[in-house]
């Protein structure tokens, strides 16, 4: 099998799991780290075990080696960094969001388009086996033509007011909060486990920490430290929301999202219910389905490659009571991106640019909802010029 070179960009938090992702694969190697500096990228890339490291992204998109580059930069830089990418001929594989607001992801996506590679966001929790399983049951209508689907996210990490980053800064991490980074995670899910199309949202926000304690620039997102000086900053952006949601396929939704909810880790769940029976995923007991009926007993499916449906079979890697974690979800995903690269085709479990910026647009609906005063907002997607969406659909399929 040929190897594959594969660069990455911004070594923060997310970006040794993208890493540890690649090298599971077996077949790419990581050629090169670009950082703020030439200092810190040289110090991430002995941690990390990188052989080259460049101070600057332009630098590591002109390296030769490399043909697939990873954008894990925080999130203002998205639009700049994947767009250098795409002008470069490069495959480029971004973290979520895609962009800080619609119109940069629709940038995103229609350059994506006009450049013909390989283009991802890691919406990882599609990688997840029984989150394919699902999918799958619900494709093949086992539970009935679906009418409800609901859920939430909710993390307790920005309880404390002295948690404070770029995330929650508007001019890096995007006027939005909890909806752009966490729900964003279950609108995707909505959409990619029903096959259906959320085309209307109804908003009501809340800014429940409304003073944080910052550390100033150096401050990582999930950082806690109490031994440094602290300035006082006043935030605008949502720690929690709630949501009604209306699908394309007649569906009604509701969505609860939070990050400052005492003893909530990682709390992501979705449910659907169809005529005949209901489904339901939650992150944190990932390893099981349940399955609900109602004129026979409920079930829970453990993830068991030897009872799931074909097609959700290969995303589980262990035999059953074999737990299996959120880094092998993130390895399905980024595994199915280096598969595209591979074959030219594209694995469902993939989000595309053209995907992520339609969350970018529900996000802003929802936003522009609760500034409305929490009325109905239509989620419009803008489908671009006629040659843009042909070359979409040669590239991502219809």
């Amino acid at each position: 099998m040929k190897r594959i070179g594969m660069g990455l960009i911004g070594p923060g938090f997310i970006a040794p799991h993208h890493i540890d992702a690649v090298r599971r694969l077996g077949y790419v190697d990581v050629v090169a780290i670009a950082g703020s500096s030439s200092a810190s990228a040289a110090q991430k890339a002995k941690l990390f075990n990188v052989a080259r490291s460049y101070g600057s992204y332009q630098e590591l998109i002109a390296d030769p080696d490399i043909s697939v580059i990873h954008n894990t930069t925080p999130s203002y830089l998205h639009l700049s960094v994947s767009l250098a990418i795409l002008e470069a001929g490069k495959h480029v594989i971004s973290d979520k969001p895609l962009a800080i607001t619609a119109k940069e992801g629709e940038r995103l996506r229609d350059a994506a388009a006009a450049a013909g590679v390989v283009n991802a966001v890691t919406f990882n929790y599609r990688g997840n086996p029984l989150v394919q399983q699902a999918r799958l049951m619900t494709e093949r209508e086992e539970i009935g033509k679906v009418f409800f689907i609901h859920g939430h996210y909710l993390q307790d990490w920005m309880t404390d007011d002295t948690v404070y980053s770029w995330r929650s800064d508007p001019t890096k991490g995007g006027v939005s909060s909890a909806l752009a980074d966490i729900g964003s995670h279950w609108c995707d899910l909505a959409e990619h486990i029903s096959s259906a199309r959320i085309t209307a949202v109804l908003a009501d926000l809340t800014t429940v920490v409304k003073t944080r304690y910052s550390a100033g620039g150096s401050a990582e997102a999930f950082s806690k430290d109490t031994t440094v000086a602290r300035t006082p900053v006043e935030v605008s952006s949502e720690d929690l929301a709630s949501v009604l949601v209306r699908f394309d396929n007649g569906a009604k939704g509701c969505l609860s999202v939070g990050q400052v909810l005492p003893g909530h880790k990682n709390g992501l769940e979705i449910e659907l219910n169809g005529r005949t029976g209901s489904v339901r995923w939650n992150q944190e007991r990932q390893n099981e389905l349940w399955i609900g009926r109602h004129d026979q007993p409920n079930a829970v499916m453990g993830k068991d490659p030897t009872l799931m449906l074909p097609g959700a079979t290969q995303y589980a890697h262990l035999p059953a009571g074999h737990q299996e974690s959120w880094a092998d979800a993130f390895r399905n995903v980024i595994g199915d991106v280096y598969e595209w690269v591979r074959t030219g085709e594209k694995p469902a479990t993939v989000c595309t640019f053209s995907d992520a910026y339609r969350t970018c647009v529900i996000i802003e609906a929802m936003l522009k909802s609760h500034a409305a005063g929490g009325v109905w907002q239509e989620v419009n997607v803008s489908s671009g010029s006629e040659q843009v969406a042909n070359r979409q659909e040669a590239i991502y399929g219809k």
